[in-house]
């Protein structure tokens, strides 16, 4: 599935051709997706201005003056822009045209993403419990420290709990407790306000990194697939089970932690 920093590239990469763009119409091949495609939102996007291109967690809004246009690339979805004379694909299931001829096209293979209307103004149930953005100045060690008082759940889940802070998915939280030496399992109540501090900003840092690398392959998401894939980062935990760990050189441990692998050190992670 998409990761925070997949949707924030490509949210820089489709805004330059969207941002100010007029919608000539919105072309609907296959409208069962996650949830079904509303019928009414080719009428309510149609020759409207697209303002901006903002994200909200792993959701992408494109802003009009009537409303936004609420978009998930669910698990195997992907953004790209062609031209609107360029055939579909087997799963190239909507288009978003512009009146400049460029086309906004969403390829969903699994169908597990999402094409809604944002009304100005709602909160819809998507969005309204979201937790705050980890590179916000709202996410910090003392947030997380304050929030996870009392709270028996492992570690690893709680940081993964959108309510808590959205964006930090598997791969993420993997690297993330081994860069801060914590153990997955160990209960979220019971990591003092320092470790806190430490793992907040790891988070912050591996995100940051790894939105930084993904503008290297911005050009991807004009023609072409469109895919710009996992950012080619040194993994220190995920997906490394069995192999040596890079700081102690014990063998990593892999299991099963809220139904997501889960790979940590022995030694380091405590």
């Amino acid at each position: 599935m998409p990761e925070l920093p997949e949707v924030e590239t490509t949210r820089r990469g489709v805004a330059p051709y969207c941002r100010g763009q007029v919608v000539q119409e919105l072309v609907v091949r296959e409208s069962r997706l996650r949830w079904p495609v509303p019928p009414q939102l080719g009428g309510l996007i149609a020759n409207q201005t697209i303002q901006e291109v903002e994200r909200r967690g792993k959701y992408l809004l494109f802003r009009t003056a009537v409303g936004s246009l609420l978009v998930h690339l669910g698990m195997s979805g992907s953004l790209r822009v062609v031209d609107s004379g360029q055939a579909p694909g087997r799963h190239d299931h909507i288009d978003v045209r512009m009146l400049s001829g460029s086309c906004l096209r969403f390829h969903d293979p699994r169908r597990f993403g999402c094409f809604l209307w944002l009304e100005p103004g709602e909160q819809h149930p998507l969005l309204s419990q979201l937790g705050p953005e980890p590179l916000s100045d709202a996410f910090d060690g003392d947030y997380l420290y304050r929030l996870s008082r009392g709270r028996s759940a492992p570690v690893k889940s709680f940081i993964m709990d959108a309510k808590v802070v959205v964006g930090v998915g598997n791969i993420y939280a993997n690297e993330v407790l081994f860069l801060s030496g914590i153990h997955p399992r160990r209960a979220a109540g019971r990591i003092s306000r320092a470790r806190y501090t430490v793992l907040a900003d790891n988070i912050k840092q591996v995100l940051t990194s790894s939105i930084e690398q993904g503008g290297t392959t911005l050009r991807d998401f004009v023609g072409g697939d469109g895919k710009p894939g996992y950012f080619a980062l040194r993994l220190y935990a995920y997906g490394r089970g069995g192999e040596p760990c890079k700081r102690c050189g014990g063998l990593l441990r892999e299991i099963r932690l809220g139904q997501r692998t889960t790979v940590f050190c022995v030694t380091c992670q405590r």
